[in-house]
């Protein structure tokens, strides 16, 4: 009983504390919120490239401090990988092959993260439902299993969409035909791929790629992997010429493709709860400490 009384003498005034905590929290979520925002719509190159290099640490952080060794062998091998990749992306100048192999790449990162986020939710939800105990599998290894699975789809998936619109942006910049914020050095010409730079149809006895070709609404043609891999992974839903918008819901008829559109966008709002989260519940920790509040 005296222990009792210690304790509430101790924690007495704490509810006003924890109140204040808590509007502190809120206060600097908003903020947070309205900066990032503005941010975004004013510099949104160099708010991408902050909450890339963001994505790519926090992690790192986290998995060093908590001893996440699996995490960080395939965090290793996707950063090499991956730096190799952006390495043949900014070379001057380019290799006729380079394009699609940078889309290939994140095209692969691409569909595993999205087969290994949807094995985890199904995991989770298995587990959630008792289907687990069927196969005599504990519900804390089943449950572990799909969180895990669950976030390196989530986490891969945003790293590479991420990465593939800067490779994006550097080789059509190099190739000529797209300019980020003006206009294009080179003039298209109708059998030329302004994504890859390549003839779009060759003769039999002639270099090149051969492969299905797709005319977007402004009447540019392309091949048909180049435009995907400029719009589905690499982010972008405009013309790598004109900069004329894409309806993608044209381009994407099968409705099992439609839902890749709606993977990228949970990508999307990913990426500021890993980036930045950490970030703003370190600035609220370091408030508290400052006014004393425990």
């Amino acid at each position: 009983r005296v222990q009792h009384e210690k304790m509430h003498v101790k924690h007495r005034g704490h509810e006003a504390m924890h109140a204040e905590m808590v509007l502190i929290l809120i206060a600097t979520l908003v903020v947070a919120q309205i900066v990032l925002v503005q941010w975004k719509q004013r510099h949104s190159r160099s708010y991408n490239l902050v909450t890339l290099l963001q994505m790519w640490v926090v992690p790192l952080y986290f998995t060093l401090k908590l001893y996440w060794w699996r995490f960080l062998s395939t965090w290793g091998m996707f950063s090499v990988i991956t730096s190799y990749v952006i390495f043949r992306a900014t070379r001057k100048p380019l290799e006729r092959r380079t394009p699609r192999m940078v889309y290939k790449w994140f095209l692969l990162i691409y569909k595993l993260s999205y087969a290994v986020g949807v094995v985890g939710y199904i995991a989770i939800m298995m587990t959630m439902f008792g289907f687990n105990l069927f196969f005599r599998i504990k519900t804390e290894d089943s449950m572990d299993f799909g969180v895990i699975l669950l976030f390196y789809g989530l986490y891969y998936g945003v790293m590479g969409r991420d990465f593939a619109e800067i490779c994006s942006d550097y080789m059509a910049s190099t190739i000529g035909y797209y300019s980020v914020g003006g206009m294009p050095s080179r003039s298209l010409s109708e059998d030329i791929c302004a994504v890859c730079g390549q003839k779009i149809f060759v003769d039999l006895d002639e270099e090149g790629i051969i492969e299905n070709t797709y005319q977007l609404s402004c009447g540019h043609v392309f091949h048909e992997f180049c435009i995907r891999g400029w719009c589905i992974v690499g982010k972008k839903q405009t013309c790598p010429y004109c900069n004329e918008k894409v309806d993608l819901r044209k381009m994407l008829n099968n409705p099992w493709e439609r839902t890749h559109v709606l993977y990228g966008q949970l990508l999307d709002w990913l990426r500021y709860l890993v980036a930045w989260q950490p970030l703003i519940i370190g600035v609220v920790h370091a408030i508290n400490y400052t006014l004393g509040l425990e």
